[in-house]
């Protein structure tokens, strides 16, 4: 059996659908659990019950500080290894990420996965094209017809993926991870700048500074948690200047197919949070 950890999660429950979708005998885990999922809770050992699981999908629990989130990969990694796990597949960050703030808590679980024992597969994600998407700011009100977008990326570039193909990839990965024993996936796509997506849009793209815009994340308003503004400072400003637009194979290497295109992906997000627009 596959169990898919963060199964309420938007890449959890993705790759859990591609998995059931290729007929794998396949099950979610989450703190709160729905139905065909299990009770999983990282921080309830009594609740990391991993019998019977031959391979294990451990999506990142990286909502939190990084002692917590290390401590929550390190706590179900010890119940993967008593409980007799065959594989863990484990979505990690882009190589070219080590200079984003969330990097560590990555390459930390990186180390733990190694040191386990099991036999492994990590998957170095790209960040997505909706989180891409998502990050453009609006300039105007509800109704604003003339509205443009703003953001602090300037003209640097990001190998976004769709967030889809990344869950295909790990269900191509954990249906037979005997073919990817040991190796490190660098998964991100095509290089996409916020100025194709505003055109896309029909909107103009205005770039703000650094400054300006940690001080937006700093707001009160912004709702933000502690660690989250130096984690979205480090994706614009390693976007703006050129840390994240390199390239690879390997996700088309495991899809057998092109890679869904980015910029429809980040266009689509955008338009989600346009002022006016449903939901």
């Amino acid at each position: 059996m596959i169990l898919v950890t963060g199964a309420n999660g938007h890449l959890g429950s993705a790759t859990l659908a591609a998995l059931r979708a290729r007929g794998a005998d396949a099950t979610g885990g989450s703190r709160t659990p729905g139905e065909g999922t299990r009770r999983l809770d990282f921080d309830d050992p009594a609740s990391l019950d991993l019998t019977g699981v031959a391979t294990l999908v451990l999506v990142s629990a990286g909502y939190g500080e990084d002692d917590l989130v290390v401590a929550r990969h390190a706590a179900v990694l010890d119940a993967a290894v008593r409980d007799g796990v065959g594989h863990v597949v484990y979505t990690s960050l882009t190589t070219a990420g080590d200079h984003l703030a969330f990097a560590p808590a990555h390459r930390a679980t990186e180390r733990l996965v190694r040191a386990s024992g099991l036999p492994w597969t990590i998957l170095r994600n790209g960040l997505y094209a909706e989180l891409f998407g998502g990050l453009l700011m609006w300039t105007g009100a509800d109704g604003d017809v003339d509205a443009g977008v703003e953001s602090a990326f300037g003209d640097g570039a990001l190998a976004a993926v769709a967030r889809e193909d990344l869950a295909e990839a790990a269900a191509v990965v954990a249906e037979d991870p005997a073919r990817h024993d040991g190796r490190v996936y660098d998964l991100v796509g095509t290089p996409i700048t916020a100025a194709q997506v505003a055109a896309r849009l029909g909107v103009p793209h205005r770039s703000i500074g650094l400054g300006e815009y940690r001080g937006r994340l700093l707001d009160e308003a912004a709702g933000l948690l502690p660690f989250q503004p130096p984690m979205l400072a480090s994706i614009a400003t390693s976007v703006r200047h050129g840390f994240l637009d390199g390239t690879t194979s390997d996700l088309m290497d495991l899809l057998g197919r092109p890679a869904r295109d980015p910029l429809a992906v980040a266009v689509g997000a955008a338009s989600a949070t346009r002022p006016g627009a449903d939901g």
